[in-house]
C-alpha cells in the first residue's frame, strides 16, 4: 500500500474548502435545482433544521439531522410523475422532504485528524461525503508533522502535553507538546469556541480523487496498469433497452454510481450502449422539459433526441412549451416576476447526451480518473478492447478507491533449488603400488 495513505489525513484535502452551508428539507424543488447546478458529483446533502436548545452541537447530533443526499436524477423523476406533469407549478414548489431518498450512511462526519486510508475505507462502503470540522489544529494525526494543511508545519495538538510541559521544565521535548504558533494560527479562545466548532466543510469522493491524481508518482505502478488487471471493471451496472419507456430507468433508481446504461442487443448476444440515463448527464438541465421527455419517450428516443433547442421545442407539446414559460418565473417578494434560468427551457433538455462516456477495458487506470474529472463525471461505461460499443462494464468512484487502496499481491515464492546432480563415481587406479 502507498505511503500517501498512511501519511496523509483528511483535514490536509480541506485546504481551500468553503464552508458548509446546509440546505433544509424544507426548501422547495426549485430551490434544489439551483443548488445542484452548483454542487460536487451532481448531488447536495439535505439536512433537518437544527434545534436551538444548545449553541454548540455534537457531532453525533449533526449526523443525526442529516437526510440523504438529493440528486438531479431524483428530481426529474419526481418532476416525471403523472400528478407533477399535470400542475408543474405545484411540483417545483413541493418541500424536497417529499423527493430525497432517506440515507443516513451517505455522510460521515469525521475528525481532521483521520487517517486517509481510513476515509478510503468509509467511501469504498458507501459513504459519499465527509463532513470535516474547519479547525487550525487536531489531534491523533497519523504523522508527527502535516505539511499541507494549512500550508504550514503543525505538530499535533495536546493541550494536556502542553499543561504538563509547562509545570515540569525539565520534561524533555514530546510528540505531544503544543508547537508554538504565530498569532494567526494559535487555536481561538473560548469565547469564539463555539462559532469554530459550528465550522465545516463537505469533502466529497470527487475531491479525494483530485488528490490522488496529483499523487501519480507515489502509486507506481497502479495508475499506468490496465483497469481490467486491477479489478477495477464493475460488471454488474444497471441497464435497460432501447425499446422501453425511459421512466424504467428511474424505477431502478440505481444507488452507485447513479446511472442507468441505455442498450441495444446485437446479433450475437452483447450489449451495444448507445447512451445513458444519469444524475450527471441530467446535472444542468431543463428539468421541466426533461420529466416530460422521460414520462412520454421511450429510453432509445430519450437518449438520442434533439440536440438543439429549436427542434427540441417543436417536438413538445404546447402545453409544456407554455407551462415552461410561466415556471421559468419567481415571484419576488416585492411582486415583480424574475426569469429563474434554472427552470428556464433556454437549455437543451440535458447536457453531453449525444454519447455516453467510455473507455476500453485496455484502459489505463490514470487515463480513467483524468476522463472522470475533466467531465466531472461520476463514472465511466467499459467497452471491448475490439469493439467500442459492446458494453462490458462500469467504473466508478468506488472502483477506483478500492483499486488503489488494494493490498499488493504477495511476491510468488522463491523456487527451491535444483537437487545436485551426484557426484561422478570415483576411479581408482588398480595398477597403483
Amino acid at each position: 500500500m502507498a505511503s500517501v495513505f498512511l501519511y496523509h489525513v483528511v483535514g490536509d484535502l480541506t485546504v481551500g474548502k468553503p464552508e458548509l452551508s446546509e440546505f433544509p428539507e424544507t426548501e422547495t424543488v426549485a430551490a434544489a435545482i439551483g443548488a445542484i447546478g452548483d454542487s460536487a458529483e451532481g448531488g447536495i446533502p439535505v439536512w433537518r433544521k437544527r434545534s436551538l436548545k444548545s449553541p454548540i452541537e455534537s457531532a453525533e447530533s449533526r449526523q443525526q439531522r442529516f437526510v440523504g443526499i438529493l440528486n438531479a436524477l431524483d428530481i426529474a423523476a419526481f418532476l416525471a410523475r403523472d400528478d407533477c406533469l399535470s400542475d408543474q407549478e405545484k411540483a417545483i414548489n413541493t418541500p424536497v422532504s417529499e423527493v430525497v431518498l432517506p440515507d443516513n450512511s451517505a455522510l460521515k462526519v469525521v475528525d481532521p485528524g483521520t487517517r486517509l486510508i481510513d476515509a478510503l475505507e468509509m467511501m469504498k462502503q458507501g459513504t459519499k461525503r465527509l463532513l470535516v470540522p474547519k479547525s487550525l489544529v487536531w489531534r491523533g494525526m497519523s504523522k508527527r508533522f502535516s505539511i499541507l494543511f494549512n500550508g504550514k508545519w503543525l505538530k499535533n495538538a495536546d493541550p494536556s502535553g502542553s499543561a504538563s510541559a509547562s509545570a515540569s521544565p525539565s520534561a524533555g521535548s514530546s510528540t505531544n507538546t503544543l508547537l508554538t504558533l504565530p498569532n494567526a494560527l494559535r487555536p481561538p479562545p473560548s469565547s469564539s469556541t463555539s462559532s469554530i466548532q459550528d465550522k465545516f466543510c463537505c469533502l466529497s469522493r470527487e475531491d479525494v480523487l483530485r488528490f490522488l491524481i496529483g499523487c501519480l508518482g507515489a502509486l507506481a505502478p497502479l495508475p499506468l496498469s490496465s483497469i481490467a488487471s486491477l479489478g477495477a471493471v464493475n460488471p454488474n451496472y444497471c441497464w435497460i433497452d432501447a425499446s422501453c419507456p425511459a421512466t424504467e430507468a428511474a424505477k431502478k433508481l440505481p444507488h452507485d454510481p447513479c446511472a442507468v446504461a441505455v442498450v441495444e442487443p446485437t446479433p450475437e448476444g452483447q450489449q451495444k450502449i448507445i447512451g445513458e440515463i444519469s444524475s450527471a448527464k441530467m446535472w444542468k438541465c431543463d428539468y421541466l422539459s426533461t420529466a416530460w421527455a422521460l414520462a412520454k419517450l421511450s429510453a432509445g428516443q430519450f437518449v438520442t433526441g434533439v440536440e438543439d433547442h429549436t427542434n427540441l421545442r417543436s417536438s413538445l407539446p404546447d402545453d409544456i412549451n407554455n407551462t415552461n414559460d410561466v415556471a421559468g418565473d419567481e415571484t419576488s417578494n416585492g411582486g415583480s416576476r424574475l426569469r429563474n434560468p434554472n427552470l428556464s427551457s433556454g437549455r437543451s433538455m440535458y447536457r453531453g447526451r449525444s454519447s455516453p462516456l467510455t473507455c476500453k477495458v485496455t484502459s489505463s487506470l490514470a487515463a480513467v480518473m483524468a476522463q472522470m474529472l475533466s467531465h466531472r463525471a461520476t463514472h465511466v461505461w467499459v467497452t471491448e478492447h475490439d469493439n467500442e460499443d459492446v458494453l462490458v462494464g462500469v467504473v466508478g468512484y468506488t472502483d477506483i478507491l478500492a483499486a488503489v487502496s488494494r493490498q499488493p499481491a504477495p511476491a510468488p515464492a522463491p523456487a527451491t533449488a535444483t537437487a545436485s546432480a551426484p557426484a561422478a563415481p570415483a576411479i581408482f587406479d588398480t595398477n597403483a603400488a
